[in-house]
């Protein structure tokens, strides 16, 4: 049944925009704040859980690939249910996934209420970003969307803070808890304010095939890439199951959409230089810069000592220059080639990564917080340029679709970064901790002086070793942490011909979508 055919939505005005705004803005924040929050908190969640803090990463990548699975329905579900409506469903649906996250008894369960939490939160950041567009002049869009873009950026700096003070001085499923009472706010007032707003509505036909051969292959990829080390590779008849469905899940994904009269996802769209070099460029760096953000709270709480709050502390001040340099690339971007945005974004990202590398285990916190707050000038950098480049000469209409799948594309290469880069840290780690195990030996007088200090101090030998052994960890993991570091940095570099390849063109959507790359 069709919805009435409304006539265009005047902007709201005076107390209604405001709350609106902080509305629509405080459901964006917890969504993006859930992205971040977990971080500093999965040795905590691994801990209580009993699971290692490998597996503990699962927490993470559940959210984020089912999140992407969820952005590209977007879409059809607002077209057919109506934005206002989707949108507060969206949120009410979010707390309750949120709370059953805090209750869950076991790693099983809490992945699978991360996975249903990340699905529903999918349509909440694109109908923000159009309900509130709908709240303001055309003249005021550009503010509308720069104090949008803001909370995606504050969201991440309080996520690792209040993620990590929560784990020290509460329970970890206080991480999930907060997101209620500030969930029912937004809904209450979201409903308050636009359900007279409520967008037509329409029967289309869903894409149901290409939604299941998505499913079916992102899953089995991201499942073989978390369990990939515990099972021994491809050396495991599951792995090489769950890889064989993963390839020809994408052969068939792949041949349907390609013909398919209302696919899922837009995939004719990369037929287009701008769109294809901008989204894969997205995707690979967003995928490298996530995957380290995961692994340097790791590597700080398991062998550095730190606090998850300590931990925090490190990782927050990734948005300070963000957000003082943001608004400038906003505003500069249409009169600066964004081509030099971006290499500049990735030559920062680079040296973020190159000082990383250079990390050892007597680091102090000024050394380890010096890169991060560098790495938030990258940040301002990235984001707005190459969207800018992959929806450069689009037509209006193509710009939704194009940013959905877009979105898609950074949101899955987060959670593929997140584990390959846990993958190779301990794979490097293991094999650095095997090349130090060899120096411990009855011919090597500083090991003998180490286990000689220990048995002195009234140790015994048994203890004494695994003293030694811990220390050896210690270093091993520094190194592999090192190791994948300075491999992030060196693909950065990689990446800046790739950016030349596109020819971006003026696009007037361009400005008002760059806020969806957060």
């Amino acid at each position: 049944m069709a919805g009435p055919a409304a006539a265009p939505l005047q902007p709201l005005e005076g107390s209604a925009r405001v709350w609106g705004t902080i509305a629509l803005s405080a459901a964006t924040f917890m969504n993006v704040l859930d992205t971040s929050i977990a971080n500093v908190s999965l040795p905590a969640i691994a801990g209580d859980l009993a699971v290692s803090p490998n597996q503990g990463t699962w927490v993470i990548t559940s959210f984020a690939v089912s999140n992407a699975i969820a952005v590209p329905l977007t879409g059809w579900l607002s077209q057919r249910f109506g934005q206002v409506r989707l949108f507060v469903a969206s949120v009410v649906l979010f707390v309750i996934a949120s709370f059953m996250c805090g209750l869950a008894p076991n790693m099983t369960t809490l992945i699978a209420f991360r996975a249903l939490q990340g699905f529903v939160a999918g349509p909440m950041i694109p109908l923000s970003q159009s309900l509130l567009l709908s709240s303001y002049p055309k003249a005021l869009a550009g503010l509308a969307m720069a104090m949008w873009a803001m909370t995606t950026l504050v969201a991440p700096v309080m996520g690792p803070l209040l993620g990590g003070w929560i784990t020290d001085n509460m329970t970890w499923p206080w991480i999930f808890y907060i997101n209620i009472p500030v969930g029912i706010v937004a809904a209450l007032a979201s409903w308050a304010i636009y359900r007279k707003r409520e967008s037509a509505t329409r029967k289309l036909p869903i894409d149901s095939v290409g939604l299941a051969l998505l499913v079916i292959w992102i899953g089995a990829l991201q499942i073989m890439l978390d369990i990939g080390k515990e099972h021994d590779w491809f050396n495991s008849g599951l792995v090489v199951g769950l890889a064989v469905t993963a390839l020809v899940g994408f052969a068939f994904f792949l041949v349907w959409e390609l013909t398919d009269e209302h696919p899922v996802v837009e995939l004719r769209l990369f037929a287009r230089r701008n769109f294809w070099t901008g989204t894969l460029t997205t995707a690979i760096a967003y995928g490298l810069f996530f995957g380290n953000i995961v692994l340097l709270p790791l590597w700080l709480q398991q062998f550095m000592g730190y606090t998850a709050t300590d931990a925090g502390m490190i990782m927050a001040p990734v948005g300070l220059l963000a957000m003082i340099f943001s608004p400038i690339v906003g505003k500069t971007v249409n009169r600066v080639d964004p081509r030099r945005y971006a290499s500049f974004a990735f030559v920062v990202f680079a040296l973020v990564l190159w000082m990383r590398s250079r990390f050892n285990v007597q680091a102090d916190f000024w050394t380890i917080m010096i890169p991060t707050i560098v790495q938030g000038l990258a940040m301002a950098f990235f984001f707005i340029p190459l969207v800018t480049i992959t929806l450069s000469g689009l037509s209006p209409d193509k710009i939704p679709a194009a940013s959905g799948l877009t979105n898609f594309a950074r949101i899955t290469a987060g959670a593929f970064g997140t584990s390959i880069a846990t993958t190779l840290w301990e794979n490097r780690s293991a094999l650095h901790h095997a090349q130090l195990a060899e120096f411990v030996n009855p011919g090597n007088p500083a090991a003998q002086a180490t286990l000689q200090g220990l048995a002195a101090s009234g140790l015994p030998p048994e203890q004494a070793l695994a003293m030694v052994n811990r220390m050896v960890d210690t270093q091993a993991f520094m190194l592999g942490a090192n190791d994948i570091f300075y491999i992030s940095a060196v693909i950065f570099l990689l990446l800046i011909p790739f950016v030349w390849l596109s020819h971006p063109q003026p696009s007037a959507a361009g400005g008002e979508a760059a806020a969806g790359a957060h």
